[in-house]
């Protein structure tokens, strides 16, 4: 019989119940990331009257685990299309937690900072590796849709950290918060070692029946009886290094990914990681700020699931460019406001379309690049967010002690000139088969 090429089995197979398993184990380990990347912002405030931090070192502690993510996103992406996605995919949720606990043991500052460092090293590692070992399992016609719905689990560790902010700091204080945040990792990295390995890396890896037998247990989960009399594949050509992204049709990709990645990231942390101060220096108490961030946190999902639909329906490209100015419009209405009902509105608005336009972006980003360098691409345009991540709480903290509303507008730049990148530089992907090798 007639050998299949990946799409074709992978289409073969179907979409059912191992897919569906796999979203909610990556889900489940992208909402703890959530939780460590955004609980800083609940505990600052607290860290703040504790230890007397100044507005600089209070940013630094949302820079630290952001330049952890850098180091950790570059890494793990390129490790993963040298030896596979599993091993990765089973460490980096470990490292995030194993030092997210340890951070609420910290003594001082300075160890502090640098445990949200280490923790940034596993949850940048995280991105690259997830998204790429879920989009090589995915069929075309279910790709778009379920890469957004996996990043909606972003929300859900969003609403989870608010919750717990809003219970346990006013409460027993910020060390508990940081520990109990820690533990869904720990239990997510035991479900992790039954996955398997990705069979498009094993495929270009010349490694053709052991791609075939994970095929064939796919099926097996999926209920679908089918053949895989062999597969084919076009040999791995290039060199897994940064390099490679800056090779012929992947230039331009290249290009609109690293400004968009960054200027998102700006935006979103520039404005997410000093919420609670921002509502605070409002007026607000801290538990009328927690309780609206946990409000935030719940427009977030509607955000995802409509862009989830809109990526099949209109294309990643359109709906990426529209959900990043609109997100961009609706920071500004949040940076002038002037009463309460304006300001949450504006808030809700701003957190819905901001998360979609993340998860147009994640489920975008692992179709442009061919599977020789998609861990690396991915890793790098991440790494972009990181770099952002790192500048925005120290650029916000210096900004919002000189004007509120200057802050916010450069944020809401970031977000508007990400979204005309897109429309001038992207180019679609919807309905379209996965590259495995560089053309």
């Amino acid at each position: 019989m007639k050998k299949l090429t990946l799409e074709e089995a992978i289409e073969r197979v179907g979409f059912g119940r191992f897919q569906l398993r796999l979203l909610f184990v990556c889900g489940a380990g992208w909402a703890a990331d959530a939780m460590e990347v955004l609980i800083i912002s609940f505990v600052i405030p607290a860290l703040m009257k504790e230890w007397k931090l100044s507005a600089a070192q209070a940013g630094f502690l949302g820079t630290a685990i952001f330049l952890g993510m850098l180091a950790g996103a570059w890494f793990w992406g390129t490790v993963s299309d040298y030896i596979g996605r599993r091993l990765g995919f089973q460490l980096t949720v470990l490292v995030d937690s194993v030092f997210g606990f340890l951070s609420a043991l910290a003594p001082n500052f300075p160890t502090l900072a640098l445990l949200r460092a280490l923790t940034g090293f596993g949850v940048g590692g995280t991105l690259p590796v997830d998204y790429s070992i879920f989009a090589e399992y995915l069929p075309k016609e279910k790709r778009g849709r379920y890469l957004v719905i996996l990043e909606s689990f972003w929300a859900v560790g969003s609403i989870v950290a608010a919750g717990l902010a809003w219970l346990i700091v006013p409460r027993v204080g910020w060390r508990t918060l940081l520990a109990v945040s820690a533990v869904p990792g720990v239990i997510i990295y035991f479900i992790r070692r039954y996955v398997p390995e990705s069979p498009r890396y094993l495929l270009i890896s010349g490694r053709e029946e052991e791609a075939r037998k994970v095929l064939e247990q796919v099926a097996r989960e999926n209920g679908v009886s089918v053949e895989i009399p062999g597969l084919v594949a076009e040999p791995r050509r290039a060199k897994v290094t940064v390099s490679a992204l800056w090779r012929g049709n992947l230039i331009p990709v290249t290009l609109m990914l690293w400004i968009v990645w960054f200027t998102i990231s700006l935006g979103y942390y520039g404005v997410f990681i000093w919420l609670p101060r921002i509502f605070v220096a409002r007026g607000f108490t801290f538990l009328q700020t927690y309780a609206n961030v946990f409000i935030m946190s719940l427009a977030q999902l509607p955000g995802y699931f409509s862009a989830a639909y809109l990526v099949e329906k209109w294309g990643r490209r359109p709906t990426l460019a529209i959900y990043m100015v609109l997100s961009g419009l609706f920071t500004y209405l949040f940076a002038i406001g002037a009463g309460l009902s304006s300001i949450m509105a504006a808030a809700v608005l701003m957190s819905f379309f901001c998360l979609g336009a993340w998860g147009c972006l994640y489920a975008y980003t692992p179709e442009l690049y061919p599977t020789e360098v998609r861990a690396t691409g991915m890793g790098w345009a991440s790494g972009m967010t990181r770099i952002a991540g790192a500048i925005a709480p120290i650029l916000g903290g210096y900004l919002l002690s000189i004007s509120l509303t200057a802050a916010l507008s450069l944020f809401a730049l970031a977000f508007i000139v990400g979204g005309l990148t897109t429309a001038a530089l992207g180019r679609e992907t919807k309905g379209q088969p996965l590259l495995e090798v560089i053309r």
